[in-house]
């Protein structure tokens, strides 16, 4: 039976459609490549994502002894956080209210034992 080892990164502060673009480049692909795509990708949202895979991988290290070699991307998700909500003064008096989104990102790494 394969082995899986979850981290979590909890309201950061990346709208989850932009992290979203990434969990799907990752997702199914090896420790390596994922780490690779994630190193090298030019979105702000790689930086959070890419710390809560290296802590997948730290995990699966550290608690259950797996040799991070063997392991790839199972699943990788990020769902909405609250919202924080501001406003922006506009012309004639009015008001435009600003969405500053979170996310909760998720990654679940397997080994490859199946």
């Amino acid at each position: 039976m394969a082995t899986q080892v979850k981290a979590t990164a909890k309201y950061v502060r990346v709208t989850p459609t932009k992290v979203r673009q990434l969990t799907r480049l990752i997702a199914g692909a090896p420790v390596s490549e994922a780490e690779r795509i994630l190193a090298f990708s030019e979105k702000r949202a790689a930086k959070p994502l890419l710390k809560v895979l290296r802590s997948a991988v730290s995990n699966a290290e550290n608690n259950d002894g797996l040799d991070p070699d063997d392991l790839f991307v199972d699943r990788a998700w990020a769902d909405e956080g609250p919202t924080l909500k501001r406003f922006q003064p506009r012309a004639m008096g009015r008001a435009s209210r600003i969405r500053k989104r979170t996310s909760h990102i998720t990654v679940v790494l397997s080994d490859n034992t199946n």
